[in-house]
């Protein structure tokens, strides 16, 4: 599953110019005592379905979930019903956030900062404010949109290093490593005793990218990237080096499984799963993926070894799944009462421990299963391109991690990567001058 894809697929040109032009359509009448909710979440369907019904037992509110899957599927469905103006009560944006936007400022999402703000501020403060900075506008953001709160995360998900406790054992390691020199000593003392150190889904993009600007931020900084985003600091930069000499220096010590390059993480997955990796990379909603697949797997959670020991290593994390109120819905005031209800303590336990997700609501933290805790404790360690002040143009991102697969591979240096992105990252931005 690819929760870090919570802003994946885009919609069409033709779809972007029918939400402007169908915003005034006529819409079918709904039922007042009745909240229609659209979602992609197949783990969460049985969760949701017992959940329902208890709202509706409390309440006399009947909430109609409809799901469509997987995403892609959704999001046609979404881009459709934007078209027609027939969007539902309750539905979720699985777009970027400049999307996100657009179906602000058409009017199909409620403005829910005044309702987070109530009662001093209750509702807000349950929630991870990491997760409600995704679904958050700021001022002078780049979309023009007012800011504000606009959408309600439902369970957050956090990146990090997994690994098996019985493989380290094996291998005599006794402390999991916390910097990339103690990395490199472990993967080495692995291999003495034949087993393959590292996984991740690295033929997925997003993930190699995700691993990569971790270790950006560890070793530039915040401000430093984002400067190299500007176009102020160039890709050349030594320290940008170092970030492409991490993907090098594993590859010459034998940490990645072999074909890692052409793995999808679902068999990523696999591998650490059935143990044959000691080391993996991957999300929260791995516990219930590795649950599924081996039940008995001994495995903790630690962040990615730190190149600087003088900053902690940031990871992508954030909402995982969110959902918005249709602005235009008759029953606005009741779908916003039952996202309240759906993210209170109580349910937000139930949805813990029946998916094994990660909770958005902070209280529900102390009932969520102890793996899970340990995804929790770095959630104010993560960072998300969603909330990036700057993103890099998608030309850039796909030339620096296609070099990085070429580096694992062997087939380029990481100075020879870094002039080849910095040549890309130019033609951009003279691009985007109009030059």
């Amino acid at each position: 599953m690819k929760k870090f894809k919570i802003i994946g697929c885009c919609l069409t040109a033709l779809g972007c110019l029918a939400l402007f032009l169908c915003a005034g359509c006529a819409k079918p009448a709904k039922p007042s005592n009745q909240i229609e909710v659209w979602h992609w979440m197949t783990d969460r369907q049985a969760a949701l379905e017992t959940l329902a019904k208890k709202y509706e037992e409390q309440t006399g509110i009947k909430v109609k979930l409809e799901l469509f899957a997987p995403s892609d599927t959704y999001t046609q469905k979404i881009t459709a019903a934007s078209q027609a103006n027939v969007l539902p009560d309750v539905y979720g944006i699985l777009d970027k956030k400049s999307i996100f936007a657009l179906f602000i400022q058409t009017g199909y999402v409620a403005d829910l900062t005044a309702d987070f703000e109530a009662d001093g501020g209750a509702w807000e403060k349950s929630i991870f404010p990491k997760a409600l900075d995704v679904n958050r506008f700021r001022e002078g953001n780049v979309d023009k949109v007012k800011p504000g709160i606009y959408g309600v995360p439902i369970d957050v998900t956090n990146m990090q290093m997994v690994y098996n406790k019985n493989l380290l054992k094996k291998a005599g390691i006794s402390k999991v490593p916390a910097t990339f020199d103690e990395f490199i000593t472990a993967i080495e003392a692995l291999r003495r005793v034949g087993v393959t150190p590292f996984v991740s889904g690295f033929g997925e993009m997003w993930l190699i990218d995700c691993f990569a600007s971790n270790y950006a931020f560890n070793v530039l900084g915040e401000d430093k990237v984002m400067a190299t985003f500007r176009g102020d600091v160039k890709y050349t930069d030594p320290e940008w080096v170092k970030v492409l000499g991490v993907f090098k220096t594993l590859a010459s010590k034998g940490a990645f499984i072999e074909g890692i390059v052409t793995k999808g993480n679902k068999y990523a997955e696999q591998d650490f799963a059935l143990e044959r990796v000691a080391f993996a990379f991957n999300g929260s909603w791995c516990v219930n993926v590795y649950k599924d697949m081996n039940p008995k797997l001994d495995y903790g959670v630690a962040p990615l070894p730190a190149l600087n020991i003088s900053r902690p290593v940031k990871s992508w994390g954030g909402a995982g799944s969110s959902f918005v109120v249709n602005n235009t819905s008759p029953n606005k005031d009741k779908a916003i009462a039952f996202l309240k209800w759906l993210t209170a303590t109580e349910q937000q336990i139930f949805l813990a421990e029946q998916t094994n997700n990660l909770p958005s609501n902070k209280e529900a933290l102390a009932s969520i299963p102890p793996v899970l805790a340990d995804f929790a404790r770095t959630i104010e360690n993560t960072t998300h391109p969603s909330i990036w002040p700057l993103n890099e143009d998608p030309l850039v991102i796909e030339a620096f991690d296609k070099g990085i697969q070429a580096i694992i591979i062997g087939e380029k240096t990481p100075q020879q990567v870094a002039e080849e992105v910095q040549q890309v990252k130019e033609h951009a931005m003279q691009k985007r001058s109009g030059r």
